[in-house]
């Protein structure tokens, strides 16, 4: 077995630990349904741009086969991902729609995005299943994103990620979840990438709020760690890295908004070296293998994003 094969049983392994800890830990509690379900549920870095948030949250009551269609539309003024733009700091559109038969889906996203190699767009696919083992909902399925337009010089950044997600709830306004997701070759870069995040919301009392709208604050902590890229890109790994964002989201009907704080830890010359911002600027700390002219990135910085959607079911 490989160094990269031990390492990602390792991590599959200590998830699968954790996702039955949980299930084991919080089995009284009441599992997630309802309308609070759909504001409270921390977002753990997924794509899909300012329509992502309207992704129904599974139901425990799935399983009697009914089938169901939700999509959403939306706006933002920017596009963040796991603690990088994807948008160098532009507002940005975007649509989403799912269909659910029990417990399967399949899903689309839609973005406009602004990156290095100028893709006309996002389009992420996918699907998987969402089955509940008490009051905990897993979520294990896969994306293939998809970046349509590029110039036939640009090479292509299309790649798969798989996913696995766990929720439960605790009490009557904690929400709690964890997630990972791996992909064989990030980017198509020849790197792989995994990824681990844990995530709180709780739901705001009704009494403080307007009547018909409901409010939760959410928050989030994600670490990516990568494998050595081609030997055309260099040969080195991408820059491991936290991110964090905490915000909250209101809702009234299909209406939507979400005010969001979000950072990483990464310095603005491994932002550059991980992003590769056409925008970059000279001045930083000079390394030899990975950033010999010290190019410095404001990509992956400090930054408060606005989002609104309208979500139909």
């Amino acid at each position: 077995m490989s160094d990269v094969d031990g390492a990602v049983s390792n991590v599959l392994a200590t998830a699968a630990a954790a996702a039955l800890w949980i299930a084991a830990y919080c089995g009284a509690a009441r599992g997630q349904t309802g309308e609070a379900n759909a504001v409270g549920l921390p977002g753990l870095g997924a794509r899909g741009g300012p329509a992502a948030e309207a992704r129904p949250a599974p139901k425990q009551d799935d399983a009697a086969g009914t089938f169901e269609f939700s999509a959403s539309a939306g706006f933002a003024s920017d596009y963040i991902y796991r603690g990088t733009t994807m948008s160098d700091h532009k507002p940005v559109v975007g649509a989403a729609f799912e269909a659910a038969f029990g417990q399967f889906y399949a899903s689309g996203t839609m973005a406009s995005v602004n990156l290095p190699t100028h893709p006309s767009g996002e389009i992420a696919v996918g699907g998987g299943v969402r089955p509940s083992l008490g009051s905990v909902d897993f979520d294990l399925g896969w994306t293939t994103y998809l970046y349509p337009g590029q110039p036939p010089s640009s090479p292509s950044i299309d790649y798969w990620e798989a996913l696995a997600r766990a929720d439960t709830k605790i009490g009557e306004a904690l929400h709690v979840a964890g997630g990972f997701a791996y992909s064989p070759n990030y980017s198509n870069t020849g790197a792989w990438s995994m990824y681990a995040a844990f995530g709180l919301g709780i739901d705001l009392p009704r009494n403080i709020l307007p009547p018909k709208v409901t409010a939760s604050l959410t928050g989030a902590v994600g670490y990516s760690w990568f494998g050595n890229q081609s030997a055309e890109l260099g040969g080195f790994p991408l820059p491991a890295y936290l991110n964090w964002h905490a915000g909250v989201t209101f809702t009234r009907q299909v209406l939507n908004l979400d005010l969001r704080y979000y950072d990483t830890n990464l310095s603005k010359e491994d932002c550059f070296v991980f992003t590769g911002d056409p925008t970059a600027v000279p001045g930083g700390r000079l390394n030899p293998v990975t950033n010999p002219d010290g190019l410095m990135s404001g990509w992956c910085s400090a930054t408060f994003v606005a989002k609104f959607w309208i979500a139909l079911q």
